[in-house]
């Protein structure tokens, strides 16, 4: 799941109407996803999708989100070309000092690193300070320069804040990228166009060897199959400046032909430090963000209650005790039977949806291949035809609340000329665990005992 699917069950959760027979009937109907909650609220999101307003939540953060980042990434990318032209400016008296380009392209980067590394252990606070240091966390400041529209919209969204920080340091290694990317370009431009010495040069006490040294170990990653871009000692000897005064040594001068070397280990070390591994903090950033997403929709309110109804039936036959002792059945012709069988041949409903019978028979234990919704809205024709695919024992739901019609007895004589035997069972309401009233099962009896039919049977409430 992505982060598309928090904010559309986000949406759809705010708006549900769903009864708990509807949930579980899309539970049984799902079964293949049943121990699979994340598939399960994914599937559930897009069966409601239409209940989604247009546009959608996910439609204005995107499209917020997206347009600040695209700013920001852009942004980053031209400062990033300006840095890198400013600390390659070369004015033909003093060497470019690639001490400086080594802080930029190497030491910061790592310790922007080390920081996302620590944030990302501290995401699940939601005053996290590492965090909240980044530049993509002022993000959200932008939103009071946008249209009163889009700010109204995105008022409407609660990001759960483990969720936030993540999206906050995905964005933070992007923005990072790209302005590592503009060093990169600018080197290259700016070494392509201009005759650049390059020197190093610091107050520290280091000498050529221990630089040299230094150096081999940053190129460790790239020396075995680029070791042209591994400065050799002799090059880190020659290119050592020291400022004395505004005037080159004559030394310096005599090696300016291979000051100019020194760009490929630049190249590479803005390459390998400033972009490939920050990279790879951006994929393990959208794997953390992943997680994140997964945790935050367990957290949204209302779905251990929606996993719940898909998943747990609405009632137990084994753990509800009948109470009905006042059917009065010995005026009636009609068999009763105080327990159903675990399979029938078809099971019927009337005036009932498929959906609700399928919760009935996960409701009453109840199997069978065949299930249809008959009388209702349904034409004589389709009737007629349903009649004719039964056989065997039919169980048929009925309303107990609403009194048997002439239209529901003609389809039961008719049903009884096809079928061997049919069980009519009247129910109650959900909230009532489908138990039905003795006062109404008193009439299911006493009019259908007007049939006289041997292989007709009634359940007791």
């Amino acid at each position: 799941m992505n982060f598309k699917s928090y904010l559309n069950l986000y949406e759809v959760l705010q708006h549900d109407s769903s009864t708990k027979e509807s949930r579980r009937a899309f539970g049984l109907t799902a079964v293949l996803l049943q121990h699979k909650p994340y598939e399960q609220l994914e599937a559930w999101t897009d069966a409601h999708h239409a209940t989604l307003k247009k546009p959608s939540l996910y439609d204005n953060f995107s499209n917020y989100l997206y347009g600040v980042t695209f700013t920001l990434v852009v942004f980053a990318f031209i400062l990033g070309l300006l840095s890198a032209v400013a600390l390659l400016h070369y004015n033909g008296q003093a060497p470019v000092n690639v001490v400086y380009f080594m802080a930029m392209v190497i030491a910061f980067p790592l310790l922007t690193m080390t920081l996302t590394l620590l944030s990302m252990f501290k995401a699940n606070q939601s005053q996290s300070v590492l965090v909240h240091l980044s530049p993509a966390f002022w993000m959200e400041k932008i939103v009071s320069l946008l249209p009163k529209k889009w700010q109204s919209n995105l008022e409407e969204i609660h990001i759960n804040p483990l969720l936030a920080n993540w999206i906050v340091i995905k964005r933070s290694q992007l923005i990072a990228l790209s302005f590592s990317l503009g060093l990169l370009l600018a080197l290259l431009a700016v070494v392509a166009t201009q005759d650049i010495a390059f020197a190093w040069s610091t107050t520290l006490d280091v000498n050529a060897e221990t630089f040299h040294a230094f150096l081999q170990t940053l190129s460790t990653p790239w020396s075995t199959w680029f070791p042209s871009a591994v400065p050799s000692l002799e090059l880190v000897t020659q290119s050592q400046y020291f400022r004395l005064g505004e005037k080159l040594s004559d030394e310096l001068i005599s090696h300016a032909s291979v000051l100019g070397q020194w760009w490929k280990f630049l190249a590479m070390a803005t390459f390998f430090y400033a972009i490939v591994l920050r990279f790879l903090f951006y994929i393990l950033a959208t794997f953390g963000l992943k997680i994140a997403v997964k945790k935050s929709i367990m957290r949204l309110e209302g779905v251990n209650t929606l996993l719940q109804d898909m998943n747990e039936p609405i009632i137990s036959t084994k753990t509800i005790k009948n109470t009905e002792t006042s059917i009065q059945a010995n005026d009636s012709s009609v068999k009763t039977i105080d327990k159903l069988d675990t399979s029938y041949d078809v099971v019927q409903g009337w005036a009932m949806s498929e959906e609700k019978l399928v919760v009935l028979n996960d409701s009453m234990s109840v199997i069978s291949p065949l299930v249809f919704d008959v009388g209702g809205t349904n034409a004589l024709e389709e009737d007629m035809e349903i009649i004719h695919k039964s056989h065997g024992e039919v169980l048929l739901y009925v309303k107990a609340w609403e009194p048997p019609t002439m239209d529901f007895m003609d389809y039961l004589e008719a049903l009884l000329l096809q079928v061997d035997k049919v069980i009519v069972y009247p129910i109650g309401t959900q909230d009532k665990a489908y138990k039905a009233l003795d006062k109404h099962v008193n009439i299911w009896l006493r009019k259908l005992s007007l049939l006289n039919h041997e292989n007709l049977q009634v359940k007791n409430g």
